[in-house]
């Protein structure tokens, strides 16, 4: 790798809009109104309980106060061990700007259930804030806080740029929102979405992606990488990394253009995977314009470590990333 990588100026840097963060603090949260529960996995029988989300907040400053890209925090009730308030957690708003009924007023996000083992002594461990959240019913009440985040946004003039997102699990949730106010705007740009999935049965929003395609067969491109068992559309099991290399013949002219930005959200430890595979596909000066890689680290991203992001393995303002 050149030092040519670490160029002074990207063209293409986009202008992100100005936004309204902490509107509702955790001190004083408001209460919204849980208005419809539903799995959003393709399959009913999916390894994963997936659900999507949507909450009335009508009257509150959380109406009409987010944008795409956002969080809101949900603070669940009841105690901890020790006697003390649960925390709020944050959770990706999956509904465009102008909320799930187009008037702003209907939040929503993607939410995982959290059930697990514990390795020291095999005892069943339930995240407190996703069980919480997803046994709400139709009609109950959740304190809520936020919105949070001015980064991971869309530019402040969409059509300006072309996209490339790509997602694990929940980390689709952003997306749809950006999506819906793409959509509102008529698609004014190329999107290509890579989502990646252990089974194909754990897709989420599947349908809804795959009409949006059909909608916009020249704008919208979806792409799924499943990584443990084999699908019709893909030659191999490969995560969504793996899915780059495979359309790189696509994909490669797309990153090639200043217009194009990369959004990636999701599981910790899959952007290495997404940036080994950039650096496959393109030269020096077009990688540049999402990674400044340090000159002294290997020229073979195969040798590239996770603990070199950040420090050695820099993202550009042309590259959002977004883990958890």
């Amino acid at each position: 790798m050149s030092v040519s990588n670490q160029s002074a100026a990207i063209e293409g840097t986009p202008e992100l809009p100005d936004v309204q963060q902490h509107l509702v603090k955790p001190n004083d949260p408001v209460i919204g109104t849980i208005v419809s529960n539903e799995v959003c996995t393709k399959s009913k029988k999916a390894a994963r309980f997936v659900r999507h989300i949507e909450i009335d907040v009508s009257g509150t400053p959380l109406e009409n106060a987010w944008v795409s890209g956002q969080s809101f925090g949900v603070i669940p009730e009841g105690l901890t061990e020790q006697g003390n308030p649960h925390k709020l957690r944050l959770y990706s708003i999956a509904a465009p700007a102008s909320g799930e009924n187009g008037n702003g007023k209907v939040i929503s996000t993607t939410l995982k259930r959290v059930v697990d083992e514990r390795w020291d002594d095999h005892t069943l461990f339930k995240g407190v804030c996703s069980n919480y959240l997803a046994d709400r019913q139709i009609g109950d009440k959740v304190q809520l806080t936020g919105p949070v985040g001015k980064r991971f946004l869309l530019p402040k003039d969409p059509s300006a740029h072309n996209y490339i997102f790509i997602a694990t699990g929940t980390g689709i949730a952003p997306f749809r929102s950006m999506l819906g106010d793409l959509t509102k705007l008529g698609m004014p740009s190329r999107v290509d979405l890579i989502m990646g999935s252990p089974y194909e049965s754990d897709l989420l929003y599947d349908n809804e992606l795959r009409e949006l395609a059909e909608d916009y067969p020249n704008r919208f491109f979806y792409r799924t990488a499943i990584s443990r068992h084999r699908v019709p559309n893909q030659n191999g099991m490969y995560y969504v990394q793996g899915r780059i290399l495979e359309d790189a013949s696509v994909l490669t002219e797309i990153l090639k253009s200043d217009r194009t930005l990369i959004y990636i959200c999701g599981i910790a430890g899959m952007e290495l995977g997404v940036f080994q595979s950039l650096a496959a596909i393109l030269d020096p000066v077009s990688l540049a314009q999402y990674l400044t890689i340090d000159p002294e680290i290997s020229a073979d991203p195969k040798a590239w470590e996770r603990k070199m992001i950040s420090r050695q393995i820099k993202h550009t303002k042309r590259l959002f990333l977004e883990v958890y």
